[in-house]
């Protein structure tokens, strides 16, 4: 016996017919609403009820069949696959545009920066690799270094993107870039010592820093990302984000780079490297991280945050083989983990050269992004637009106020520049989220309340 389901199909939308059938089944296998053995309505019967042609069911159930959801039988009709098991736990399910979207507000259009644009992410590929992964046998004791598997995927994975040639054993696998900020600094810091931290930057680097007892030291950054000249002697270590600065945009130069290695030399500092988001460039390829200039100071620090979801948790630091054996051996002691099935998703991932798909199809999504919201903000002053999923506008501090506020009034969530200061802010503005759970055209009708808001004064 088939079942009814409340299925539905809007052709004002521009999103194809079957695309949302698949969506509105897969939701309803997904969560239990249609449990395996459950058996689906004939091609031509769905169409009928639905108002659309057997091709767009037809389409429809292919998808499914090829994703593992449905099964047929023979002279029997189509039937949800025996066995098929609920998605994984809330935190490692694919996150929908709609669930992203309602956590800002449902109606509200979200501009704040740190967030990828997550609607891509509903693939098969996806989808396969979770599945398989939650099949995985539970560990009885996990090794501080993650996976190897997923060690030796990463390195490969590191060194084609970001040009950080590494082995196995100089890789751990982390929860995400901070994360691996914190273990750095619980291995080589101690109470009192002194870090360098950008200025303006990244605020939750600053509160991990100080949550280990760092005396914090801001250094300045201008539009090329952080100013190497006049760093202080005496830094144990200096945190930077040289391929895409946060929040100011700059692309740190390599003459700066060489510049801030020789100084790390002089002062025997380390160099943390945040690439979180240096897959993404725009004007020309991505230039290579800092770390290949100079593996022995630079502890390169990614993430799947920016590249895929945060939910995921999994990112990676790399550094020094003997620097990383003892971040391992620190973590044990501390009993910090990443949870076995998300590595191994992400393994799955690396291996079949899904991960690398999804980027350079990100790319090209982010770039289009991007655009729309340059067109939308046209007239007003940008900075850091060729790069990562974020841009500047440069407004006064009491434009930048007011725009924040009207913008709110209006549904449209943006930040000022001075949330990212920790002493007096040095530079004032707007920055722009532009890879986030927004549509395109809300992108565009964000940008552009924004922009009439900062004309009127």
């Amino acid at each position: 016996m088939s079942v009814d389901l409340p299925l539905t199909v809007d052709r004002d939308t521009g999103r194809p017919l079957s695309a949302q059938l698949v969506a509105q089944l897969r939701a309803a296998m997904g969560e239990g609403r249609l449990a395996a053995g459950e058996r689906l309505p004939a091609s031509r019967a769905l169409a009928g009820l639905l108002g659309v042609s057997r091709t767009v069911v037809t389409e429809a159930y292919e998808q499914l069949y090829a994703e593992g959801w449905l099964e047929g039988r023979h002279g029997s009709g189509t039937y949800v696959t025996e066995g098929v098991a609920a998605p994984p736990a809330p935190e490692s399910r694919p996150v929908t545009v709609e669930t992203a979207f309602r956590t800002a507000g449902q109606g509200e259009i979200d501009l704040t920066p740190g967030a990828p644009w997550v609607g891509a992410l509903d693939t098969p590929a996806w989808r396969r690799a979770w599945r398989i992964a939650a099949g995985m046998p539970p560990q009885q004791r996990q090794d501080p270094h993650g996976l190897p598997g997923l060690r030796v995927a990463l390195a490969d994975y590191v060194r084609r993107s970001r040009g950080v040639t590494c082995h196995a054993d100089g890789l751990l696998v982390t929860r995400g870039a901070t994360n691996g900020l914190d273990l750095l600094a619980a291995t080589v810091l101690r109470p009192g010592d002194r870090v360098g931290v950008e200025e303006p930057g990244y605020r939750r680097a600053r509160a991990v820093l100080a949550g280990r007892g760092a005396e914090l030291v801001p250094c300045p950054v201008d539009e090329h990302g952080l100013v190497v000249d006049g760093l202080p002697d005496g830094l144990r270590l200096i945190c930077t984000t040289p391929s895409h600065q946060f929040p100011m945009g700059g692309v740190l130069p390599v003459p700066r780079r060489q510049a801030l290695l020789a100084w790390a030399r002089r002062n025997g500092a380390l160099v943390a490297e945040d690439d979180y988001d240096g897959e993404f460039r725009y004007d020309v390829a991505p230039l290579p991280a800092l770390y290949g200039l100079d593996p022995d100071v630079v502890v390169y620090l990614g993430t799947t945050a920016k590249i895929l979801t945060a939910d995921l948790a999994v990112g990676w630091l790399v550094a020094r083989p003997d620097l990383v054996g003892r971040i391992a051996r620190c973590r044990r002691e501390l009993n910090d983990r990443t949870a076995v099935v998300p590595q191994d998703a992400l393994r799955l991932l690396l291996e079949r050269g899904d991960l690398e798909r999804h980027v350079r199809r990100m790319r090209g999504e982010y770039a289009r992004r991007r655009d729309v919201a340059v067109r939308a903000l046209e007239g007003l002053p940008l900075r850091g637009d060729t790069a990562g999923l974020h841009l500047v506008v440069d407004v006064p501090a009491e434009v930048a106020g007011r725009v924040v506020r009207g913008a709110r009034r209006r549904g449209v969530l943006v930040e000022t520049l001075d949330r990212h200061h920790a002493g007096a802010p040095r530079a004032s503005g707007l920055v722009i989220g532009y890879g986030s759970a927004a549509s395109r055209e809300e992108l565009r009708k964000g940008c552009e309340i924004v922009r009439r808001l900062a004309r009127t004064g």
